[in-house]
């Protein structure tokens, strides 16, 4: 078929990517540029963590993680390049002045364990055992949590890899070149199949309900810190992450912001990250910042991820909000399934609605 897609983030690249190899003939349009610089797929860490993320999301988006993190490694090994994939774990700290803010959130885990089975438990740590973890940690923390089986991926690493696979397969690639479902009419004479619009904010104009949610993200090169895995530190006002991505980066994040202000990263933010990340593990005042990034990631009311019918076979996907990396191959198997047959068992099993854009 001939299929234009809107939008080459993460989500327009792992759908043009995907029917590329299939035998489709794709055009892609995107108001950016190919390093996806104005991308909300850019400002991120990539972790893959449902049952960390359980804690500040819905059930719907933690089912869809188990299932992306079974499916990452496939669409990795589709590419034609190697990517950064761990999934080793994630490790979760406190300082003693936070022990009551953790305890909420081990509840909050062994909670979602009880509901979700298919999820590995939470297991309690104490200096010896962050320590058999992470031996640069055990004399700086008493406690902790490790959640195995969660993962991270070098999203950069992802995105460059995608784009060239997609030069590679002959996919028509528009750059500078804004364009919305409107500009198109599936099934009339010249004009494509199908349309998959997966602009994020850029679909804003015909999804008012989509709003932006800021993040920053400070990468480091920090060849002192051996940390190993993916670690997060609970904190009443600024619980960061810190997520290693090889050859001695570090990518911290942490901050939400309600706003859609694409300024620059903040002094007050800044100075937060690091200070955090420096009681995490002392290395990090030696670090080198290799960069500052921010961004906006699409969010609807609920902050959950949708699928709207335009008609036929124009299909919207959005509001994927912090949550991009860990659900995405999900929502791409469902949007895979509704291509194919325009119904989808997954997204039932998920408790994703497809909505109409009416509706």
């Amino acid at each position: 078929m001939n299929i234009v897609i809107l939008g080459a983030g993460l989500m327009g690249r792992l759908l043009a990517c995907q029917l590329a190899r299939a035998g489709h003939t794709l055009e892609l349009f995107d108001a950016g540029g190919p390093e996806a610089l104005t991308s909300a797929a850019r400002a991120a860490a990539a972790m893959l963590a449902p049952l960390a993320e359980s804690a500040i999301t819905e059930d719907s988006v933690v089912q869809m993680g188990v299932h992306s993190l079974q499916r990452w490694p496939e669409l990795i090994a589709e590419l034609d390049e190697p990517v950064y994939f761990q999934q080793d774990g994630t490790l979760v700290l406190w300082h003693r002045q936070d022990a009551a803010e953790a305890e909420r959130f081990t509840r909050q885990m062994d909670a979602t364990h009880q509901r979700i089975p298919t999820l590995p438990a939470a297991q309690r740590l104490d200096a010896q055992g962050i320590a058999q973890l992470e031996p640069s940690l055990g004399s700086r923390f008493a406690q902790g949590l490790y959640l195995p089986g969660e993962g991270q991926l070098d999203n950069h690493q992802l995105l460059a890899v995608m784009l060239h696979q997609l030069q590679r397969l002959d996919v028509k690639l528009n750059w500078d070149s804004p364009r919305s479902p409107a500009d198109f009419s599936p099934g009339n004479p010249g004009q494509p199949d199908w349309v998959f619009d997966c602009r994020g904010l850029g679909a804003r104009a015909q999804w008012p309900a989509l709003r932006g949610v800021r993040g920053e993200i400070i990468t480091l090169q920090a060849p002192e810190v051996k940390l190993t895995r993916p670690t997060r530190l609970i904190h009443p006002r600024y619980p960061i992450y810190i997520a290693p991505k090889g050859d001695d980066i570090f990518v911290l994040g942490a901050t939400e912001i309600e706003s859609d202000d694409l300024s620059p990263v903040s002094v007050r933010s800044t100075l937060e990250l690091l200070s955090a990340a420096y009681t995490v593990d002392s290395g990090f005042a030696e670090a080198r910042i290799l960069d500052l990034v921010s961004q906006c990631r699409p969010a609807l009311p609920d902050n959950l991820p949708s699928i709207r019918r335009l008609s036929e076979r124009v299909l919207q996907i959005n509001g994927l909000y912090r949550h991009g990396y860990l659900i995405a191959p999900a929502l791409l198997d469902v949007v895979m399934e509704l291509f194919h047959t325009h119904a989808s068992a997954l997204a039932s099993t998920f408790s994703l609605s497809i909505q109409n854009a009416e509706d």
